[in-house]
């Protein structure tokens, strides 16, 4: 059996694609470099991360991207011997504008060096590459209105204005012809992530639709002509869990079909595994949207449905190959001894990752740049939460000359949401430890300090530690073969999630856990990080 999250943790917006027994999705990265992550499989139900093909400036600058913005719902499809991958960068969250640009890369492998982009439009976000069968091509995406009320006014959809199609010329690298709106989706409103298929004579378009909260569902619409007019789905939708609270998979929507070699059908889709904070409150998740995959049917009339019936999505369902178990928790201890940084760690935002972190041989070196709370450059190394129930650690050797200069162990969502454990300098005590929270105050990112004297510590190596378990998290540390000493209250990990701070529609990640360190000063103080691991349990 297939047991669904597919891919845990923050692993948005999924487009598959099958070349062959070989199936891959790509997922959404926002404001973390490099960009989109493509996950490989060849059972559906074991994946692993194969390629972050936006990987440098050509492709890919974030810098000063808000929170939340950056790579939105990327397509992944193959087509005439090689990869198809388009993308959106939006570069503004809040307000009536977004400002998204649309890229098309390529290559002939999927871990291989993909080409430098070539520039679509700017109307909208999430868009989507269709490949006919007459070799034509085609490409779709939201149209944005920012004349509209947003996703608060009424209709609910007003800026959501529709799927613009249009044909895209490889040769000329660029989109000719005519555009034309072709739906408007149901009535459910906020229609994006569009995706279209072809069978018996149809067009199939797929849409997010109700955002991407808990109203959320994937509607399906039809036409014998690719510009419409299209009929809704009997059902209006494929799937949601938007009128049953208590499914334990909630925010089901945005994904994308594929049908394997022997005719079956399913169809990928985000989810959410919601929680309560500390205080009984949510629901929340921390591990942000995640990737799940349902097993579908066609019906004598010709429309897609989920294979048990009903819209709501299964915890588990029917592989491709029997007898194939989902790998158990597995825990990762990276030394940092290689001369690249491990594939479980990206940073945010800079295409010039050679400012904020270096392999020493034997540490991750860090330079202090700006802020925790920086749009710009930080250096913050991460990887993201895939379980319930984890521990990290690291260790760090670093002598700061003044309290601008700091450095440790985080549990991070965005500039405004993040816990941190930090080694640093206090004028009184000289090298000693601090525990500050940012605790979802947009726009003004105020700051709350746990300990009412900082914690001194002598000279040589501190090692860090955080337990999280579901909405508890703790930190440790210990230095000079000591045992572990709690530092600090215990603090509410639900304050890591989608739903704390602006709310579910405006924060589209995850919850990660890593490395940080900055200098307000402008000296770049460096630090050298020994080691991290992640010790997860079974959810």
């Amino acid at each position: 059996m297939i047991k669904n999250p597919i891919l845990p943790g923050f692993n948005p917006d999924p487009s598959i694609c099958r070349v062959g027994d070989d199936y891959y999705i790509a997922t959404s990265t926002f404001e973390w470099y490099p960009g989109v992550q493509i996950h490989h499989s060849r059972d559906l139900v074991n994946w692993t991360l194969v390629a972050r093909p936006l990987n440098r400036k050509a492709q890919l600058d974030m810098r000063g991207n808000p929170d939340s913005c950056g790579i939105w719902a990327p397509c992944l499809s193959h087509s005439d011997g090689k990869f198809w991958l388009v993308y959106t960068d939006v570069k503004r969250l809040s307000g009536a504008f977004k400002d998204a640009h649309n890229y098309i890369v390529t290559c002939e492998t999927i871990d291989g060096d993909w080409s430098d982009p070539v520039y679509a439009n700017s109307s909208g976000f999430d868009p989507s590459l269709f490949h006919d069968d007459d070799g034509r091509k085609w490409f779709i995406n939201l149209q944005w209105n920012h004349r509209g009320n947003g996703t608060g006014g009424n209709p609910a959809h007003a800026s959501f204005d529709g799927t613009l199609l249009q044909e895209y010329d490889h040769q000329a690298g660029k989109l000719v012809g005519p555009i034309k709106n072709i739906s408007d989706g149901s009535p459910h409103g906020l229609s994006e992530g569009p995706h279209l298929f072809k069978r018996n004579g149809y067009y199939y378009l797929t849409l997010a639709e109700g955002g991407t909260g808990y109203k959320h569902a994937v509607s399906m619409a039809r036409s014998k002509q690719i510009e419409g007019p299209y009929e809704l789905h009997p059902n209006y939708f494929l799937m949601t869990a938007k009128d049953d609270p208590d499914h334990p998979i909630q925010r089901t929507g945005h994904g994308q079909m594929v049908e394997t070699p022997d005719g079956r059908v399913y169809h990928t889709f985000l989810m959410g595994r919601p929680m309560k904070s500390l205080a009984g409150e949510g629901p929340f998740c921390p591990m942000g949207r995640e990737t799940g995959i349902a097993k579908c049917i066609w019906r004598d009339d010709d429309w897609l449905y989920l294979e048990d019936g009903g819209l709501l999505v299964p915890q588990e369902v029917p592989g491709l190959v029997e007898g194939v178990e989902p790998t158990p928790p597995q825990a990762t201890d990276d030394s940092f001894t290689g001369t690249e940084l491990p594939m479980d760690f990206q940073w945010l935002r800079t295409p010039e990752p050679d400012r904020i972190f270096a392999m020493t041989g034997n540490a991750l070196r860090l330079y202090g740049r700006e802020s925790i709370g920086s749009a710009f450059e930080q250096a913050l190394v991460a990887r993201r939460q895939e379980h319930f129930v984890y521990a990290a650690e690291t260790a760090l050797d670093f002598d700061p000359e003044t309290y601008q200069q700091a450095a440790g162990l985080t549990t991070y969502y965005n500039c405004h949401k993040f816990h941190f454990l930090a080694l640093s300098h206090d004028p009184n005590l000289g090298r000693s430890l601090a525990l500050m929270s940012c605790l979802g105050d947009w726009p003004n990112g105020a700051m709350k300090q746990h300990l009412s004297v900082p914690v001194a510590v002598v000279k040589g190596p501190v090692e860090m530690r955080v337990e999280i378990d579901h909405a508890h998290q703790q930190f440790f540390w210990k230095q000079k073969n000591r045992g572990w000493q709690k530092i600090g209250p215990e603090l509410d990990a639900s304050l890591i999630s989608d739903e704390a701070g602006r709310g579910e529609h405006a924060n589209f990640t995850g919850a990660f856990v890593g490395m940080v360190a900055f200098d307000t000063s402008g000296r770049a103080k460096p630090v050298d990080f020994y080691g991290f691991s992640y010790q997860p349990e079974a959810d």
